[in-house]
């Protein structure tokens, strides 16, 4: 049931969600839900060979820790299982210099969406050519800037972009390689706003409607642009692959046609991106090899049917290899217990972050999971919200857990699965200061993404 204040005072809300189970052990860890190297010692969260009360004495909270070692191994999972496509890396997920350079490293390719993305890949030392350029919108400047970058594919996304991407190629003498972006009207089993293969939204050209057609069509007919094939993403956080089955059985059937009318074999196929990963223990993602395998199946028998060539092909996960990778640790604050009608009591535990660290809690009702990161604890555990500092109503960064009942001001929690649209999506509401990112990595700490202070938050108010 729903309430007109929202899901928080809905029926039932104070029962917590069905998929919760109250824990043996409230100081355990669910393996699933972190980095591969965190564990506790002593109640004492350790990631990366480091104790995150001894990380929190150097950096304060609230920080982002990431994994290093687990990271990288993602990326290799990924790039192995995959070893016959192209895989970049989705860096709208989270992008910093020294990510951009493990990317590199670790043999992976790189999409960017936009000038501030490229600024960064280009900084670490990724090879243009090795990186793919999205985005709905893009500037005549920033199309230019690509292309005589030299990038391996831009995506385009409108007729208007076409014609500037034709215009910059015979301006500068640059050949253009360009993926058309398609919606193969799927409705992919997630949240309203990261379903992108419908019809109903702004990415891509319909195959339903002809656009898509048309778009290759102008696509080929234009001077110093190459066709380099069609580009398809369903959406994000999916754990079925029946979305990326009718997705594939679409978009082949256009690549078929292109070749029979248009007398274009498109060399390569983009898959997209979208895997989800476990936030909680009610998510059970695909290992890269399963998704390997499902997808390979999908696209050789569409192919098959079709009487077509395999293409080569590419996807893009960004969440999938960031967001297990990171957590953010926050002090607590303060604990507030709520008398509601009926008897019924919740738990608030705020603390130093909230909605301009995550945002996803508010933006798309995402669940996270939580844990006391400081110390052991002996006291029953209790269902709790986590709550953030913010002057808002729903700056919530967790739901619904249960901690100790004898949470206290100075402990730290940490939020498992925070890589992915965390730090990237941070904002200044309040003027808050934007968190650091920590690497750790065999008990050593670097901060790749240093705190904001007080002098970057008035550097562009000119008073």
């Amino acid at each position: 049931m729903t309430h007109e204040a929202g899901w928080a005072h809905a029926a039932g809300a104070l029962d917590g969600p069905p998929w919760l189970r109250q824990p043996g052990d409230v100081n355990d860890l669910v393996p699933t839900l972190w980095s591969s190297t965190a564990h506790k010692i002593d109640g004492e969260l350790h990631v990366g060979g480091l104790a995150l009360p001894e990380l929190v004495a150097n950096v304060n909270t609230p920080a982002y820790v990431l994994d290093e070692e687990d990271f990288r191994a993602r990326a290799r999972a990924f790039r192995d299982a995959f070893a016959s496509y192209d895989v970049y890396y989705a860096g709208k997920a989270f992008l910093c210099t020294a990510v951009a350079r493990w990317i590199g490293e670790e043999g992976l390719f790189l999409d960017v969406c936009s000038d501030g993305e490229l600024t960064v890949a280009l900084r670490a030392g990724m090879d243009p050519a090795r990186i793919g350029y999205h985005g709905n919108n893009k500037t005549a400047m920033e199309l230019r800037r690509a292309i005589v970058a030299g990038v391996g594919r831009i995506v385009v996304d409108s007729f208007d972009e076409i014609e500037r991407v034709a215009a910059i190629a015979a301006e500068t003498g640059v050949t253009a390689r360009v993926m058309v972006r398609v919606t193969a009207g799927v409705e992919a089993h997630t949240h309203e706003y990261i379903a992108t293969a419908h019809e109903d939204q702004k990415f891509g050209f319909s195959i339903v409607s002809g656009d898509a057609f048309e778009a290759v069509r102008r696509v080929l007919g234009a001077t110093g642009v190459e066709l380099r094939g069609l580009h398809s993403h369903i959406g994000s956080q999916i754990f079925d692959s029946a979305g990326f089955e009718v997705a594939a059985r679409r978009v082949l059937g256009l690549h078929a046609r292109i070749a029979a009318e248009l007398g274009h074999t498109c060399p390569e196929l983009d898959l997209g991106g979208g895997f989800g990963i476990a936030y909680t223990t009610q998510d059970d993602p695909s290992t890269p090899g399963e998704l390997a395998a499902e997808l390979t199946a999908i696209v050789e028998h569409e192919c098959r049917a079709l009487d077509l060539d395999v293409p080569r092909l590419s996807i893009e996960p960004g969440r999938a290899i960031v967001g297990p990778s990171m957590c953010t640790v926050y002090t607590v604050g303060t604990v507030k217990r709520v008398s509601l009608d009926g008897g019924a009591t919740r738990t608030y535990v705020s603390v130093d972050g909230g909605m301009s660290d995550n945002i996803r809690t508010a933006l798309y009702d995402a669940d996270y999971s939580a844990t006391l990161a400081s110390r052991v604890s002996t006291a029953p555990a209790v269902l709790a919200r986590i709550v953030g500092k913010h002057c808002e109503a729903g700056d919530i960064v967790v739901k619904d857990e249960f901690l100790p009942g004898d949470i206290r001001p100075g402990d730290l929690v940490a939020v498992p699965a925070t890589g992915a649209y965390c730090r990237s999506m941070a904002s200044n509401y309040n003027h808050a200061l934007r968190p650091p990112v920590v690497a750790v990595k065999g008990g050593v700490a670097t901060t790749i993404v240093r705190r904001e202070t007080v002098e970057d938050l008035l550097a562009t108010d000119l008073g």
